[in-house]
């Protein structure tokens, strides 16, 4: 199936370093081509990298090596559903490169882009029909850098959260 749409990722002349770091984390990920610039460009020279097509977990992206001149922020992240505790540290773990920026189970990597590792037990009971229920999982979470999943399930018992 050709994609009709494949986000690209603008790094700073490591876009293949990047990509094979992510590709390495989670299951169905691969990379798919390394493509070489044709001639000289505003950030590099012909020969050099320009783009790496990749897969990560079923979803293509490109990498595009644009140089220094835009940088990631927290208004683009990738959500990254996990279904235990293990899975979800070791992401976090992985991915984590900025300790002072984790909350609520969101994590900046070492090339500047935003991740939430996010435990598909959490949006099933911050979706539950009991709003008390939803509450006390939403507010437990608001506490929390890395999430918790044993505390959060005790917040949905309406158990205390720091047992």
């Amino acid at each position: 199936m050709q994609t009709k749409i494949k986000p690209c990722l603008w790094f700073n002349g490591n876009a293949e370093e990047a990509a094979n770091f992510y590709a390495g984390l989670l299951p169905d990920s691969r990379i798919d081509g390394v493509h070489r610039a044709p001639s000289d460009y505003p950030s590099g020279k012909a020969g050099d990298v320009l783009t790496v097509e990749f897969t990560l977990a079923g979803q293509p992206f490109v990498g595009l090596n644009g140089g220094p001149y835009f940088q990631f922020n927290e208004a683009v992240s990738f959500q990254v559903f996990t279904d235990g505790q293990a899975e979800n540290d070791r992401l976090t773990d992985a991915l984590s490169a900025v300790p002072e920026a984790e909350q609520c189970g969101w994590v900046k990597d070492r090339f500047g882009l935003s991740w939430q590792i996010v435990p598909r037990v959490l949006i099933e009971h911050m979706s539950d029909p009991d709003p008390a229920k939803a509450k006390r999982v939403m507010d437990a979470m608001m506490e929390m850098k890395r999430i918790d999943i044993a505390a959060i399930q005790r917040a949905y018992q309406g158990e205390s959260v720091d047992a």
